[in-house]
């Protein structure tokens, strides 16, 4: 399909990444995404404001669109045209894996570790305060009888 001799309505109908993927496909090389996106406007025969509002939805649709790959930080080619090549690094040293059960002892000791409290600082002063508290509470309070109530 040549996208430059199709006619404006049906290139309304695609989205700006169909247009963008074909002509990356017939232009055979990337482009920036200001080329790129100055090439659909002037396709669509659009104004420079519309292109100034839109460019940024149209970067934002290219980099979720996985037919195309930015190259270089600033060209985008279609992921088609690259092979991507997956590098295992064999010079990193191997560790074994700790075992399941050494793992969970460990993490049990660390945690007895973290709760581990000095009970005769902390827990006597902590039940003292809480005592302490309730009874000046109580202090304030007074019974007031039925008759008490009425007089009022």
């Amino acid at each position: 399909m040549d996208i430059y001799k199709m006619d404006k309505n049906e290139l309304e109908l695609l989205s700006y990444t169909d247009i963008a993927y074909h002509i990356i496909k017939q232009g055979k090389e990337p482009k920036t995404t200001v080329v790129l996106f100055k090439e659909i406007c002037n396709l669509l025969e659009m104004s420079d404001s519309e292109y100034e509002s839109l460019i940024a939805d149209f970067f934002t649709s290219l980099t979720t669109d996985k037919r195309f790959i930015l190259l270089n930080s600033t060209n985008w080619d279609l992921r088609e045209n690259h092979v991507v090549n997956i590098v295992v690094d064999e010079s990193e040293e191997e560790y074994d894996e700790i075992p399941e059960e050494l793992e969970d002892a460990e993490e049990a000791k660390e945690i007895e570790e973290d709760f581990d409290l000095d009970e005769d600082d902390i827990l006597d002063e902590d039940a003292d305060d809480i005592l302490n508290d309730d009874t000046d509470d109580m202090s304030d309070l007074r019974i007031i009888s039925e008759e008490d109530e009425l007089e009022e």
